[in-house]
């Protein structure tokens, strides 16, 4: 089995691994309001991806220039990270994998931690200091998923 990674881009996103011996979850390395792509990158060179999957995102309407900016350049730093470690990159967008992993579903962050739970238990989707589960970990986990059954067929 391949080891995959699942990248929830953003400030409050997540990452998670999919092996043949579990499932792992970080929250998104932060260094004060912007990504640590040093940081990321110690990880997914701890982790030793086979191909690491990103949500292709993109700019919103009405969104301020100041915050797509800054949310471009940690997009740009999470894809940079894995393309210079030498992992081969998979852009997915959001309607693809919540299409495949969160099917009959409203394919809301609800339903992305619910799934999560239902299929990795072990997964600690509440983080330590934290009442409620991370969401960005939750999708970063259902976008490894559907890594893992993509790079299956």
């Amino acid at each position: 089995m391949k080891r995959v990674v699942g990248i929830d881009p953003g400030l409050s996103g997540g990452l998670a691994l999919i092996t043949s011996m579990g499932a792992f979850v970080e929250t998104m390395p932060l260094a004060g309001k912007e990504i640590d792509a040093a940081e990321l990158a110690i990880i997914l060179k701890g982790w030793e991806p086979d191909v690491v999957y990103v949500e292709k995102v993109h700019s919103f309407p009405k969104q301020g220039s100041v915050s797509t900016f800054n949310f471009g350049m940690g997009y740009g730093a999470v894809k940079t990270a894995a393309i210079v470690l030498g992992y081969r990159l998979e852009l997915v967008a959001p309607q693809a994998w919540k299409k495949v992993v969160l099917a009959d579903t409203l394919k809301d962050k609800d339903a992305a931690i619910d799934w999560a739970r239902r299929s990795y238990p072990l997964v600690r989707l509440v983080q330590p200091g934290c009442r409620k589960a991370h969401d960005g970990c939750a999708d970063a986990l259902a976008i490894a998923e559907f890594g893992r059954l993509r790079e299956g067929k």
